[in-house]
């Protein structure tokens, strides 16, 4: 994040973002700060060197944040509620195939707990790099189904991979691209009963903020529900009555 806050803000406005996930921050602390062009970022890390997880906000939502929770390096949560529609957004980043077993464990058991902590009826979104791969390898040489650990958490907490559901272009659907290597590692997930929310999801390509990672896009639409006008009685005013 150091020097690229304002190149952030921009981005999402000339793409249109309002929400927007980051992952390896490598910022310590567990803050929030306006970055620029009316965005705000809340961010969350342990160690400046490596890892921290970040939400970036469009101002207008800024009022709508209820509570912001800080889980570790690796995962944090931020409810919303937007036109009466309660909104979860987790930013998650997993540790890469190197990294110790107890890690691993650790960011596994900290994303279930944040999922165990939603009611079933609210919205969750998850932007989060899984360094690892789901479904059709983007090279399409062969099928990898991904880590047993992703695609386990997915099967348990009933979560659609949203990049998955829609037929992009090989451009569009690289997220990690390094010499001659381009790979799918960023995801967006949602719960499976609300796909029918999602209208497109795709990678933007062409942007140069950070030079290997490219930005996941998704457009869901919220259902506002409006609120019932409950019918009142006239009040008779007694006491103005004569005789």
């Amino acid at each position: 994040m150091t020097g690229k806050g304002r190149e952030l803000a921009d981005m999402m406005e000339r793409r249109k973002v309002d929400i927007l996930c980051v992952q390896e921050t490598k910022w310590k602390g567990s803050k929030a700060r306006w970055i620029g062009g009316g965005f705000k970022l809340f961010y969350h890390g342990v160690d400046g060197r490596r890892n921290g997880v970040g939400i970036i906000l469009k101002e207008q939502y800024v009022k709508s944040v209820l509570e912001v929770k800080r889980v570790s390096g690796r995962v944090m949560i931020m409810k919303l509620k937007i036109g009466g529609v309660m909104m979860n957004v987790v930013s998650a980043y997993a540790p890469q195939v190197g990294c110790a077993m107890g890690e691993k464990e650790d960011f596994w058991s900290e994303l279930d707990e944040v999922m165990n902590s939603v009611p079933k009826g609210q919205k969750v979104a998850i932007g989060v790099d899984f360094n690892g791969y789901v479904g059709e390898r983007i090279s399409g040489d062969k099928e990898v189904m991904g880590r047993s650990e992703d695609s386990g958490f997915c099967q348990k907490m009933d979560m659609a991979v949203v990049n998955t559901y829609f037929k992009k272009r090989e451009e569009h659907r690289v997220t990690y691209k390094s010499g001659g290597r381009c790979t799918q590692v960023d995801y967006i997930l949602c719960r499976r009963v609300d796909l029918k929310e999602i209208e497109d999801c795709k990678v933007v390509a062409g942007e140069s903020v950070v030079k290997q990672h490219r930005m996941v896009v998704c457009r869901m639409m919220l259902e506002i529900k409006k609120r019932k006008r409950v019918r009142v009685e006239p009040r008779i005013k007694w006491w103005k009555l004569k005789k």
